[in-house]
Order: C-alpha cells, then sequence, then structure tokens
C-alpha cells in the first residue's frame, strides 16, 4: 500500500469513521486507515477497538449540557445515515437517568436544566410513577427518575461504524484495512507507516484511535489521556424473558456513593443469535498506563470481581429476572483533563487529535466526529456553538 492523499485519518472507530464521512463531504482525497474487527478476540496480538458491541445507550438528557448537545446534533442524524448506508443501528426504546430523590440532592433538578436546554424531551418520574411504568425494575426507596421516551434508547456501534464507513467511501474517501504503527512529521508532509512496512503520507493526519492514542508514537507528545480498565457483563435471557421485557429502556443509575453507580441495557439479539441484558459500572478505577497494559486487558474476560459486583446490582435491581448464562468482557474508556472530547491540534500544525470518549461518546461519536472534520478544514471551532473548549492537552 501506498499513496498521498490530503487528509489521512488513522482510526476506523466511532469517531474516525464519523469524521471520515464528513470529512469527504468538504474536501477531496480523504483516507481513513483501520483493521477490520478481529476474527479471534482471545488470539487477536493487534490493536482494538471499544466498537465491537452491539449495545450503547444513547440519550440526550445529561447533567452537562455540552454533552447534551452533542448527543442531540448527532441523534438528529441517525435516521439519514441509517437511510442512505442502508444499515440500521438505532433501537428507540428510551432511556431514563435514575438518582437520589430532590429532597436528599439537587441531582435531579441540575439534570432536569441541564436536558432542557440541550433540547430534550423527558418527563421527571417519581419512586411511585417509576414502579408503575417499570414494574421489572426495583429502585432503592427515595429514588427518582428523568425518563427520555423518544430519540433515546440504543444504538449498535458496530453497525454504526459500518454504516459511517460506507458513507464514506460512497463519498471518495479510500479505506485502508491496516493498522498503523507509527506517525511522523516530515516537514512538507506526514508520513503513516502501515503494519506491513509500507506507508502513505498525507498533508495532514487526524489521530482518532480511542484508547490506543497512549502509543508514543502516534503524536509528537503524548495526549494528557486517561485510559481505564473496565470490565462489562452479559446476562443472557431467553427468548420468552427477551419478549416480558419488550419496550424496557436503558438505564442509568447514579448513586450517592462512589462505586454503586452503573448503566444497564435491555435485552439485545447478539451476532451469536442470543439474547443478552449489558450491565458495566466497575466500583473502582484500574488504570492502564502503556500499549502493552492495554492489549493484554482486552484479550482478558475482565475483572472477576467487577462480575460479583455487577451480579449483585443486577440481582437486586430485577430480583424477577432468569437468566440462563453469564459472561464478561472488557473494554477501556478515555478520559480528558477537561472531562469533554480532545479534538485539536499537537504541536505539529500538521497532525490533529480526535480522542477522549470520556465513557459517554458513542451516542455522540457522530457530531464529534464532525467536529473533527471541519477542525481539518477550517483549523478552528471557533464557530461551532459550544460552550466548551475541546482543545487537548499534552505532557
Amino acid at each position: 500500500m501506498s499513496g498521498r492523499f490530503n487528509t489521512i485519518i488513522v482510526g476506523r472507530g466511532l469517531m474516525g469513521a464519523a469524521a471520515a464521512r464528513h470529512l469527504a463531504t468538504m474536501r477531496e482525497g480523504v483516507a481513513l486507515i483501520g483493521p477490520d474487527e478481529p476474527l479471534d478476540r482471545a488470539t487477536h496480538q493487534g490493536v482494538f477497538a471499544s466498537h465491537y458491541d452491539e449495545g450503547r445507550i444513547t440519550r440526550t438528557i445529561d447533567r452537562d449540557p455540552v454533552w447534551g448537545q452533542l448527543a442531540h446534533r448527532s441523534i438528529a442524524r441517525y435516521g439519514a445515515i441509517a437511510a442512505a448506508s442502508g444499515i440500521d443501528f438505532f433501537t428507540e426504546c428510551g432511556a431514563l437517568i435514575a438518582g437520589p430523590s430532590r429532597e436528599r440532592s439537587r441531582y435531579m433538578e441540575t439534570l432536569s436544566a441541564a436536558s432542557q436546554k440541550a433540547g430534550a424531551q423527558a418527563q421527571l418520574l417519581d419512586g411511585k410513577a417509576l414502579a408503575a411504568r417499570f414494574p421489572y425494575l426495583e429502585f432503592p426507596a427515595k429514588i427518582e427518575a428523568l425518563y427520555e421516551p423518544q430519540g433515546a434508547g440504543h444504538i449498535s456501534p458496530r453497525r454504526l461504524v459500518a454504516a459511517q464507513s460506507i458513507l464514506a467511501e460512497g463519498q471518495g474517501a479510500a479505506i485502508i484495512r491496516r493498522t498503523v504503527t507509527a506517525i511522523r512529521d516530515a516537514g512538507d508532509s506526514v508520513v503513516v507507516t502501515l503494519d506491513d512496512g509500507t506507508g502513505v503520507t498525507g498533508e495532514q493526519v487526524l489521530v482518532a484511535t480511542g484508547a490506543f492514542t497512549i502509543n508514543e508514537k502516534l503524536l509528537p507528545v503524548p495526549a494528557a489521556l486517561s485510559v481505564y480498565a473496565r470490565t462489562v457483563a452479559f446476562f443472557e435471557l431467553d427468548e420468552a424473558e427477551a419478549a416480558d421485557l419488550a419496550g424496557m429502556p436503558s438505564v442509568i443509575f447514579r448513586a450517592e456513593s462512589e462505586g454503586h453507580g452503573f448503566y444497564l441495557l435491555p435485552p439485545i439479539r447478539y451476532p451469536d443469535g442470543r439474547f443478552y441484558i449489558k450491565i458495566g459500572g466497575d466500583p473502582d478505577d484500574v488504570r492502564l498506563s502503556d500499549e502493552a497494559a492495554l492489549r493484554a486487558w482486552f484479550v482478558s474476560e475482565g475483572r472477576m470481581a467487577t462480575r460479583e459486583h455487577l451480579t449483585r446490582i443486577l440481582c437486586d435491581l430485577m430480583p424477577g429476572i432468569r437468566v440462563r448464562n453469564t459472561l464478561t468482557s472488557s473494554c477501556a474508556t478515555t478520559f480528558s483533563p477537561s472531562g469533554y472530547p480532545m479534538i485539536g491540534f499537537s504541536p505539529s500544525h500538521r497532525i490533529a487529535v480526535l480522542t477522549a470518549g470520556c465513557g459517554a461518546a458513542a451516542k455522540s461519536s457522530d457530531e464529534i466526529g464532525r467536529l473533527g472534520a471541519v477542525l481539518m478544514v477550517k483549523g478552528s471551532l471557533k464557530d461551532e456553538g459550544y460552550d466548551a473548549d475541546f482543545a487537548p492537552a499534552f505532557g
């Protein structure tokens, strides 16, 4: 493989594929580089991506209006992406965020105000209304929830990446199914080395490699990115049980004490043909400091202690559920110092970065990718209407 492009996007995940789709409508000479999903995760020796899954919660409701705005703009384009690509990836089953009641905390009040500002159409439910609406969910006492019935639910990140890639290629972007091993500013261009020893060059490069942005050979200086190991659990249900839970929303629970919050998705049919309820929420943080640790983590099945923790949560929340089998898997989340995505140039004016999902970016990835595309064309995001600084931090 060899070639020269105007802009190369490294990382064919949620943000990178979205950036390629948008950028390909703005200019010619776009390339999107990233490997296909490995056939056997346990024996895979290469890089991984967190979109190798069928369930991510999507919703506009958020206690931070910036994240709400990112989501709202993305969700508004789901239908057009699905129609143009022929790939359905969004299930509109609704979403709710539960937390301490207003008599105990200002959380629900803050959540409601920020969500309204972002454009969400949501309903505030007290404990009695929650029990009546969702009898299969048994929350603790003195809990309220903000419920968003439309424009919310869950997406298949795997299918969304496929849709974005198809549309990017249809707009003229080149898709290169390889892994990038190094990126170097050569002065008059950027040299991108691939895992087969060949290379491509570009006028600009946008690095959208998720947790693998910690690879020291991708940026001129390291991004100030914190990467954490996450364990997710999958509880298998039979067809009848899944049918009984039809209409169940995606759930986020904000606990008053650290280590007790969680997220839960309704039954989703996975590629093996089985239905699983997915739950996540590690009781503590395990930081991954380098790529070797990250690769080793991704071939694992996560932590047994977290599996037991999540099992207890599910048993308390849904005591009537009939589980056939339990599986766990590993994932990773990336955080910036600001709590927002990093979208900006590195010390090299030719190499930019698009990363840091902060555990909330899958649903918002189309808008985050669009901002990355705008950055590469205009050089800044000053006119995009956000009350946030997306500039990356380095060092």
